[in-house]
């Protein structure tokens, strides 16, 4: 048994099919189908059935993947170590974002990152939190940036920064305030996108308020929301790093949310807690801080970087 099958009955397991494994491994499908039954002779049990039309784990099969997982990590830990120890950010980073976050990092971000460390193999997907999470506990991924509050067990979660949501409204619709009171919700047109802007934390939450205003319309993004209001009238609400995308016209429709409410989402860094590799971590900060409006930035992150252990 080596290493190099171990990581082969990974793939086939996280592809369901030999084909798209093999691609994906660089090597054959032959090849990858001989490596398979020599591994499942060696141990004298199936590990996948296979059929025209599928490729599935047996019960047996299921355990010795996940152990097969652990031995994989275990052992790229030797590499991490050793680059750890060296101070070198080299290797390949697998970084996933949360939709509601990306369209305001990742442009910014992938720029950055691959000028400042273009020895770094960096490579972002886009998930939604329990995907991530799980992508995250398996290993397939070394960090991830979502929205707080999503930790679970044997997942770290480092706060990275706070971001205000700001109101935006219709050019009818209390345009001459200088501020927005949530109290006004009563009489108007309430859109909303129910991912993005209901918040667990938020004491002034846009969700909660849905039997006040007339109606309420769930959107599939930001910027579908501001086009309706700008079409329709009402109100939605809006990140503050979505200011930059609107035009200075649509910028004379936004307000700050005044009261004592809390109006805001954090953003955290999560990483497996065992991930040692404190230095590729603080090149996502450091990265983040080129482009972050200033303040944004958690204070211990802005000062001091990430540290582990």
């Amino acid at each position: 048994m080596t290493l190099q099958q171990l990581k082969y009955i990974v793939a086939i397991d996280r592809y369901r099919s030999f084909a798209k494994a093999a691609d994906a491994l660089g090597i054959s499908q032959p090849t990858l189908s001989a490596m398979l039954v020599k591994l499942e002779d060696e141990l004298d049990v199936r590990i996948f059935e296979r059929s025209n039309k599928s490729v599935t784990p047996t019960i047996a099969g299921g355990k010795i993947i996940r152990q097969a997982e652990r031995a994989i990590a275990e052992a790229e830990r030797i590499n991490e170590l050793v680059s750890e120890d060296r101070s070198d950010v080299t290797g390949e980073l697998r970084l996933s974002v949360g939709p509601t976050i990306s369209p305001y990092i990742l442009p910014k971000f992938i720029r950055y990152y691959t000028e400042d460390y273009p020895q770094v193999r960096l490579t972002i997907n886009e998930l939604k939190g329990d995907a991530m999470l799980a992508e995250l506990q398996l290993g397939h991924i070394d960090a991830a940036i979502a929205i707080s509050g999503q930790a679970r067990q044997g997942i770290l979660e480092i706060p990275l920064y706070t971001e205000k949501f700001m109101v935006y409204l219709a050019a009818d619709c209390w345009r001459k305030l200088p501020v927005f009171h949530p109290e006004n919700l009563e009489h108007e047109k309430m859109w909303i996108m129910r991912d993005a802007q209901c918040l667990r934390e938020s004491a002034f939450s846009f969700c909660k308020a849905r039997t006040k205003g007339r109606r309420v319309y769930e959107a599939g993004s930001i910027d579908t929301l501001i086009r309706i209001v700008d079409e329709n009238g009402g109100f939605t609400i809006i990140p503050e790093m979505h200011l930059p995308f609107l035009s200075d016209e649509q910028r004379e429709n936004v307000r700050r949310i005044e009261g004592d409410y809390l109006s805001q989402r954090r953003v955290s860094l999560y990483i497996r807690e065992d991930y040692i590799r404190q230095a590729m971590l603080n090149t996502i900060t450091k990265t983040l801080l080129r482009f972050m409006p200033a303040g944004m930035m958690e204070d211990r992150i802005a000062k001091y970087g990430v540290k582990l252990g």
